[in-house]
């Protein structure tokens, strides 16, 4: 048996949410260790990092509604780039300041930019509603099976870290992750699959838990 059938049959006919990130994580293990020269690091100098830094921050922890990119996957920034570019990220900041923001961008610069904010240290943002935190940690942990929700932890890894493509989640801002949630409830964002299922899954209050909980992820956590 395969490993991606046996991943299956251990899903299907045990249900167990920690056998699926075992799973994610053997065949991640070697995405996570593996360097990818694509992902060239350049110098501050190198690169016009203060446009981006207006909204994003000097060290890219964020700014206002502009989301925290220090510490975030630098294969994650570049297809954002690219749908900025393509007009796929289509809510309403994205249209406002991204598809310009983006419009010239050449893939090298693309990959160096990415590259630039993913060597920056990220910071947890610590904006959320304490009180709600654990409930955002069960959600994220255990999901929803009522509402046939997977768990969180099973695409973007146990301390919301994510994996290549699959963007990390701990430490970004409360109000980014919550607009980021109602948005996919009101139809923005349609092609980033499965999110928009699971965002209509979730109730007002759940967003508000597992928003609050992500922003108080300790973003430095052994990935």
């Amino acid at each position: 048996m395969t490993a991606s059938r046996a991943g299956i049959w251990i899903m299907k006919h045990i249900g167990s949410n920690i056998a699926a990130l075992t799973i994610l994580l053997i065949s991640a293990g070697p995405l996570l260790a593996q360097e990818d020269p694509q992902f060239r690091i350049l110098a501050d100098g190198d690169l016009p990092v203060r446009n981006c830094t207006f909204c994003h921050g000097p060290s890219g922890q964020g700014f206002m509604v502009a989301p925290r990119l220090a510490g975030q996957r630098p294969q994650y920034i570049v297809k954002q780039l690219g749908n900025f570019v393509g007009h796929i990220r289509d809510n309403p900041f994205a249209q406002k300041y991204m598809w310009n923001a983006a419009a010239n961008l050449t893939p090298d610069r693309a990959h160096e930019f990415a590259a630039f904010f993913a060597s920056q240290p990220p910071r947890a943002a610590n904006d959320g509603k304490r009180d709600l935190a654990p409930i955002g940690k069960e959600i994220f942990e255990q999901g929803i099976p009522t509402e046939n929700v997977v768990a969180c932890i099973v695409c973007h890894g146990p301390n919301a870290q994510g994996v290549r493509e699959i963007p990390r989640l701990g430490g970004l801002s409360y109000v980014y992750v919550k607009r980021q949630l109602d948005q996919w409830n009101e139809g923005f964002r349609a092609q980033a699959r499965p999110m928009p299922q699971v965002a209509k899954s979730l109730s007002p209050d759940q967003i508000e838990a597992l928003a609050s909980y992500l922003s108080f992820i300790d973003a430095e956590a052994p990935q």
